[in-house]
């Protein structure tokens, strides 16, 4: 980069520092919208009330699911029921937010959600978490205090401890990021999404925007205290209440002095793991869920219980361009969200891919914004779900690789795509084809079993592997199946489709997270320094989910700054 744009993007930041300095209240009522009717559309699809349009056959949502949608998500923030993008719908819309979806799976959407569980929670009361990443606005104390204070909001009312760890591997990472921040789940800088996290089954992490201005015990800015409180609701198995009043309701609610979690909360967290002890009622005290189960809503909200979804068995599974992630099973094919298949799924294969199922493999590539789904010699590449000109191709230009191959992905931590064939795989370059030296054994990736139905790469730049109805997750830093609690292998149908959980198999209860039968220790001597080699390619491979820049930063100040003075005005 030139010196003058350095300059100029130094000079930038400085001064958007100093309008910050003195925090002003957000003001959530008096603002006249800015959302217009398109961005409203897209409000409406981000936050799970209607399906992505460029999904629908014909790229145009119906008029009837829009004012279905529109009232829907009326109804959840507490105005006039119009089914209208009228003024007070857009003035809501644009309130500051967390940036996890409000409807999620089948929920009825006329019927009082009260408390909302997701569908998934921790088997273990005692967690712990680290604060990876800090905000400027603060100092780190306060950032610290207001975390573990937010902690406690919910190890009140339960069994949980939330312990915090300054190093090693945490249940639950904290960060505070800018713009793209590697989870598929860019921030939009002051205003708008505040924060998001990820469901137990996706770890639990939470996220929060750095470019709103954090503060606490006070009016002014946004307090960090209720919104980290509201994020680890998430962390912790709860979803969006329509509750008025609620913590776990979507949208800010500014600072709130003494606060105390109301009871519409406290009964959502007491479902998923008990009461504490200085909450039991005596002297019948109330029962804490078992260990392997998990309680199940009085709404519809975790998804089909049709035989096949629940089988688990996946043929393929991918992600799009735009962020949604697609199933395959036989002739069939589901959109999943966070907790499960999406309302109206599954749908033919054919109907909508021009693919008859079933397929072998699914590859989606982020540096390009492609999907490919494979069957036999033949390939179909796709922007979304809409089929490219000029395919389907010959798998002959993907030059070295096999046909029938069995699954296919492009790995995090160095960019290379990796097919999957019995019991070996195929590492490639794109332009090139195979790499020398391959296929290689799948046993190089310790921990698998000796063969896949299916891998990808999700959103949150995790590698995961499925066979049977079971799945596994990929440590890339260790390079071998992660450790965690449930450890790996899991339910598929349990953890990816939303079904109800059935009696633990015996593979839950492995001692090291590997699949049955393996045994990493039992490697000769040199077999790790080959096993890198063969999985990373060299000591010059580097992370592909790596995407900060200067200019970015540039263009993320720049909106920052203009934002600021607005508001100052």
């Amino acid at each position: 980069m030139e010196l003058p744009e350095t300059l100029y993007c130094v000079l930038l930041g400085l001064a958007a520092m100093v309008l910050r300095a003195v925090p002003t209240p957000v003001p959530l009522t008096t603002v006249r919208p800015t959302v217009n009717p398109q961005q409203g559309l897209k409000y409406l699809e981000k936050f799970g009330y209607l399906p992505s349009a460029s999904e629908q056959t014909g790229g145009l949502q119906a008029q009837g699911n829009l004012n279905k949608a529109i009232r829907q998500f009326q109804r959840f923030a507490h105005i006039n029921i119009t089914g209208e993008l009228d003024e007070p719908t857009l003035e809501m819309m644009e309130r500051p937010r967390c940036g996890v979806k409000d409807i999620v799976g089948t929920a009825n959407s006329a019927r009082k959600r009260r408390y909302a569980i997701q569908g998934s929670r921790w088997r273990k009361h005692d967690l712990t978490y680290r604060i990876s990443a800090y905000t400027q606005d603060l100092p780190a104390f306060e950032v610290e205090s207001a975390v573990e204070k937010a902690f406690q909001v919910w190890a009140r009312h339960t069994p949980l401890t939330f312990t915090r760890i300054y190093w090693g591997r945490p249940d639950l990472d904290v960060k505070f990021s800018v713009g793209e921040h590697g989870d598929g789940n860019p921030f939009d800088g002051s205003g708008g999404e505040l924060a998001h996290a990820f469901f137990p089954q996706y770890g639990g992490d939470a996220h929060f925007d750095d470019g709103e201005t954090w503060t606490v015990r006070t009016p002014g800015g946004t307090d960090l205290f209720i919104v980290a409180a509201h994020e680890f609701g998430h962390s912790l198995g709860l979803g969006h209440s329509d509750v008025r009043g609620s913590l776990m309701a979507p949208f800010y609610q500014g600072y709130t002095p003494a606060f105390t979690l109301p009871p519409d909360d406290v009964e959502g967290i007491q479902n998923l793991y008990g009461v504490a002890d200085i909450d039991r009622p005596s002297p019948h005290p109330r029962p804490r869920p078992p260990s392997n189960d998990v309680d199940v809503p009085d709404y519809d909200a975790r998804g089909t219980s049709d035989p096949t979804t629940c089988s688990g068995h996946l043929d393929a599974i991918t992600r799009t361009k735009n962020g949604s992630t697609y199933a395959f099973q036989g002739e069939f094919f589901w959109r999943l969200n966070d907790i499960g298949p999406d309302p109206g799924y599954p749908m033919r294969i054919n109907d909508i891919w021009g693919v008859a199922g079933p397929i072998d493999a699914a590859l989606f590539w982020p540096s390009t914004g492609k999907t490919y789904l494979i069957k036999g010699e033949r390939y179909w590449r796709f922007t979304n779900a809409v089929l490219d000109e000029g395919y389907p191709a010959s798998m002959e230009r993907f030059r070295g690789v096999p046909t029938h191959v069995d699954a296919a992905f492009e790995w995090g931590r160095n960019g290379k795509t990796y097919f999957i064939k019995g019991n070996q795989y195929w590492r490639y370059s794109k332009g090139w084809g195979v790499d020398d030296g391959y296929p290689q054994p799948l046993s190089v990736w310790t921990g698998l079993p000796d063969k896949i139905d299916a891998a990808f790469q999700w959103k949150n730049g995790k590698t995961y592997f499925f066979q049977g109805g079971r799945y596994w997750r990929f440590d890339d830093d260790n390079l071998r199946v992660a450790e965690s609690d449930p450890q790996y292998p899991r339910s598929t149908a349990e953890w990816w489709l939303g079904c109800p959980i059935q009696q633990e198999p015996d593979w839950v209860g492995s001692q090291d997270g590997e699949a049955p039968g393996t045994d990493s220790t039992d490697q000769p001597d040199g077999a790790e320094d080959q096993r890198v080699n063969g999985l990373v390619g060299g000591s010059d491979a580097s992370r592909a989910s790596w995407r900060g820049s200067l200019t970015s930063l540039c263009v993320l100040l720049s909106l920052w700054f203009s934002r600021t003075i607005q508001n100052a005005h």
